[in-house]
């Protein structure tokens, strides 16, 4: 036999097969994810820094309400000067912050491109932060443009408009490099964000400086402004985690896109036009007014759609509230919605008004919104994008529940102790027969309400930012499964 003979016979190695459509996917979110960790994790560290902020001055604002002597020697902490400091924080701080982190990772994910250059976000949250930082130290020494909603001075507004600018045009390349043709309904909502707060804060920061904008038209800007950032910004910011995160987390898509559409150019058309209902009874001219009426109520289209086609995809997986976080905060703030806009619309007319107007429940309002509807969404948010950033699940789901149960019934004590505080104010002050002083008394024990209000939401925040804290040091459950509040098939009984 010869050698060729004995020599062993060459085989062949297999090809490796190539990877699956899911392993792909798969990939390609973990490469996004990774893109946007580092600007996404500041935003939401920053937003919680100014979040429990917001809970102290929120908290001295209130009791003073009850207890004026409260911190009465100190001049930074009078209420004149607390309060909008408050608004600011809450406001600008958190909401703002969170609100950009959220739309961040959500354009990424949606549009499918991974952020370039995180720095430039992370430059544009830092100058927001130097401008608002510099803005409340002013609000707090006095020194503030005396319009409300607008408080913060001009140079400070410059810094945050030119921070915010840079988060602005990130998310505006992100949507023009998507590699997603159709773009979705939370796209949508998004780009509406970024380009509009643009416009309305920096266009309303220089109106205010002009020499011919004073007294009611300054009034007018304010009213301008803050209505958009509350009904346009935050609620576009909050309706497109929602549509995102309930089909997600169930597996399901929304219920119907057209019904989408159609809520979606509804609130483009008429958000905008609102702001007057702020300034009803006012010295304006009664035709703005109505037209700002009439755009509130012409949003019903919006509140159904949204409310119905939020329902509708939700149906037959009510189950998840139990054991899902991120459903749980997201249903609630969903429903917050349709309640706050639901009350909006009857305050905005001229008969509710009238009782309403000079009292506390338009606070109730705000934070109906602000808090009950965004807050909670980005709490629901953060609570599912945090995980894929750090590698690792939230280490307790007690925490969290504790957190919940504070802030939920945190808000209800406080809004519900501001809007039946202002409905007997309202009806108090239209009796002639009522003693002013007396209206003051009485009111003193719904701003204990408040307060206590304050003391469960400060607990519920501590508990969040301590176990964001865990999460930052990986102080977490290995990643796999989420942390749930019950295993998904065991059902409440």
């Amino acid at each position: 036999m010869t050698a060729a003979a004995l020599a062993p016979t060459p085989t062949t190695a297999p090809a490796p097969a190539a990877p699956s459509a899911v392993q792909v996917q798969a990939a390609e979110r973990a490469a996004i994810d990774a893109s946007a960790s580092g600007p996404v994790l500041f935003f939401f560290g920053s937003a919680i820094l100014w979040l429990l902020l917001a809970t102290v001055l929120g908290f001295i604002s209130s009791v003073q309400l009850h207890s004026p002597g409260f911190l009465a020697d100190c001049p930074i902490f009078t209420y004149g000067r607390i309060l909008p400091a408050y608004n600011n924080a809450l406001a600008y701080g958190w909401a703002t912050l969170s609100g950009m982190g959220v739309a961040i990772w959500l354009l990424a994910r949606l549009c499918r491109v991974q952020i370039k250059i995180p720095a430039v976000l992370v430059t544009g949250a830092i100058f927001w932060q130097a401008g608002l930082t510099l803005g409340i130290g002013q609000i707090l020494a006095g020194k503030t443009t005396g319009v409300e909603g607008l408080e913060i001075p001009g140079s400070a507004a410059v810094l945050m408009l030119f921070g915010y600018m840079l988060v602005g045009l990130w998310g505006a390349l992100l949507f023009g490099y998507r590699r997603q043709a159709p773009a979705y309904i939370s796209v949508w909502y998004l780009v509406a964000a970024l380009f509009w707060f643009t416009w309305t804060f920096g266009l309303a920061h220089l109106s205010i400086q002009l020499p011919g904008v004073t007294g009611v038209v300054q009034s007018l800007v304010a009213a301008w402004a803050t209505q958009n950032f509350l009904h346009v910004f935050i609620t576009a910011i909050g309706l497109a985690t929602a549509y995102y995160l309930i089909p997600k987390v169930i597996n399901r898509p929304v219920h119907s896109y057209h019904l989408a559409s159609t809520g979606f150019w509804a609130f483009i058309l008429f958000s905008g036009l609102t702001g007057a209902v702020r300034l009803s009874g006012g010295p304006l001219p009664v035709w703005l007014v109505t037209l700002s009426i009439a755009a509130t109520i012409l949003l019903i289209v919006q509140i159904a759609t949204v409310s119905a086609n939020l329902l509708l995809t939700m149906d037959g997986q009510y189950h998840m509230v139990y054991h899902s976080p991120t459903i749980r905060f997201t249903v609630f703030g969903a429903l917050s919605f349709t309640i706050a806009s639901v009350v909006g619309l009857l305050a905005s007319l001229r008969s509710f008004d009238r009782l309403l107007h000079f009292t506390f429940f338009q606070s109730a309002q705000t934070h109906l919104l602000l808090y009950a509807f965004f807050s909670m969404v980005m709490f629901g948010a953060i609570y599912y994008i945090l995980p894929r950033l750090v590698g690792c699940e939230w280490l307790s789901s007690t925490m969290i529940r504790w957190h919940f149960l504070a802030v939920a019934y945190g808000a209800g004590t406080l809004i519900v102790s501001l809007a039946v505080g202002g409905i007997a104010s309202g009806a108090a002050l239209a009796d002639p027969g009522m003693i002013f002083s007396q209206v003051i008394e009485d009111g003193v024990r719904y701003h204990i309400g408040a307060t206590l209000g304050w003391v469960m939401l400060a607990l519920g925040h501590v508990i969040f930012a301590f176990h964001f804290l865990l999460m930052l040091f990986r102080i977490g459950q290995p990643g796999g499964e989420p942390t749930l509040f019950a295993p998904i098939g065991e059902e409440k009984h």
